[in-house]
């Protein structure tokens, strides 16, 4: 299966691809200046048996609306770029931030890179070795294959100074601050082959939760938030503090269990109580349908809301969580989802400082990405959006930090 229809172009354009569990979502970007325009918007529906839990379960399905997602995109666009970024998701994704403090045995002496690859190395192969026994314990596979996702330099700091170039700076301590997310081989694998299937150029693999939390481009060292992305199949948490992406994780829970439960509810299909679930979080619903969507969803929206609670409990150990939480997704459009995170109990069972402040993240309010179609105007749509701002570094020129990490990271595949 190939792409055609359309003139290629590498260089600066690129697609975003967004393989979610209901949609496949594809955007056709061009970089000009740091700023990624949007010229051609496609999505295409998911059958049921194309994605379970955030993970591809039919390669040749889920390439096909692939297909039809970009071929919709260029009808706008004109241009079929051959660079395609995308998402990854689901519970075996891990994504945390470690660091490591080095006390330099000669102060005086100017930073040099070879001093900061060292560092991240160290870091790269501590992260390694976590992530595979963290997923060996949950999956109970001693040699679970795994590899690295994606990986950033968030922070740097030289006696206690945030710096964002670190080479040529004196200094006794230099802390650096990675961020690593890993996945199992066969989950990363059948990207990898969707990607093949359409005849694309892979640029980059990304946690989706890590591009959400990057999205705002926020770097200013006290902004602390936590992102919440609520999709068909899984639900993405980030939690991002003092300007950096702190860790991400991922449950198995998004809005397909809520549309099986009004289903169930309303004896509709599967289609049907979609149908119904967007109708309700919209408000125009007949009044004896949604009483018994509400009834229906009370129950899961608090076996969701546990899941959250046990998401956040590792970033809670040492510190205090973010008093500000932004959601996505499309499964945040339900009222339950906005009414239980703004109540104050929940909140009581965790380290928050104070109840913490909701609210939706929109289309508009990513950092860099300019929306040329007009046709991007729901929450949904943000993670696309999100994936595409990652990418501006990957087609632009790399600096020192991005650098780094790519030696690094070929280091570790090695």
């Amino acid at each position: 299966m190939k792409l055609f229809g359309g003139k290629k172009r590498s260089s600066n354009w690129a697609i975003s691809l967004d393989i979610g569990t209901e949609f496949v979502k594809a955007l056709i970007f061009e970089v000009i200046g740091g700023v990624g325009y949007v010229r051609g918007v496609g999505r295409a529906r998911q059958r049921l048996s194309d994605m379970a839990g955030g993970g591809v379960t039919d390669i040749h399905g889920v390439a096909q609306n692939c297909e039809t997602a970009i071929e919709q995109a260029l009808q706008q666009s004109k241009f079929l770029p051959t660079k395609v970024i995308v998402g990854i998701a689901g519970e075996l994704v891990k994504g945390t931030t470690n660091s490591i403090k080095v006390t330099r045995s000669a102060p005086t002496t100017q930073i040099q890179i070879t001093e900061l690859q060292d560092i991240v190395n160290k870091v790269q192969a501590e992260s390694f070795k976590r992530a595979r026994a963290e997923l060996a314990a949950e999956t109970g596979q001693e040699l679970i294959d795994v590899e690295l996702v994606n990986a950033a330099i968030v922070s740097v700091t030289i006696d206690g100074y945030k710096v964002s170039n670190p080479l040529s700076y004196q200094g006794k301590e230099l802390s650096v601050g990675v961020y690593n997310s890993f996945a199992p081989i066969v989950q990363l694998g059948a990207i990898e082959t969707v990607v093949r299937e359409l005849g694309l150029e892979l640029i980059a693999v990304t946690a989706e939760p890590y591009a959400v939390a990057r999205c705002l481009n926020e770097e200013s060292t006290d902004f602390a938030a936590i992102f919440i992305d609520i999709g068909g199949g899984t639900t993405d948490v980030a939690v991002v503090r003092n300007g950096g992406v702190e860790g991400t994780k991922m449950f198995a829970l998004g809005g397909r269990a809520f549309t099986k439960r009004i289903s169930l509810a309303l004896g509709e299909s599967f289609a049907e109580a979609e149908k119904s679930k967007l109708s309700y979080s919209a408000g125009t619903l007949e009044a004896e349908k949604a009483q018994l969507v509400k009834h229906a969803l009370a129950s899961d929206t608090k076996v969701w809301l546990s899941a959250l609670q046990i998401s956040l409990e590792d970033f809670g150990a040492t510190d205090l969580l973010p008093s500000k939480i932004l959601l996505c997704g499309g499964g945040s459009n339900l009222p339950e989802i906005m009414q239980i995170l703004r109540t104050s109990e929940w909140a009581k069972e965790l380290p928050f400082a104070k109840t913490p402040e909701v609210q939706f993240i929109k289309p508009s309010d990513v950092a860099s990405m300019r929306d040329e179609t007009g046709m991007l105007k729901n929450i949904d749509e943000v993670t696309p959006l999100a994936l595409a701002n990652v990418a501006l570094d990957l087609l632009g020129n790399s600096g020192i930090l991005e650098t780094v990490m790519r030696k690094a990271i070929e280091g570790i595949k090695k």
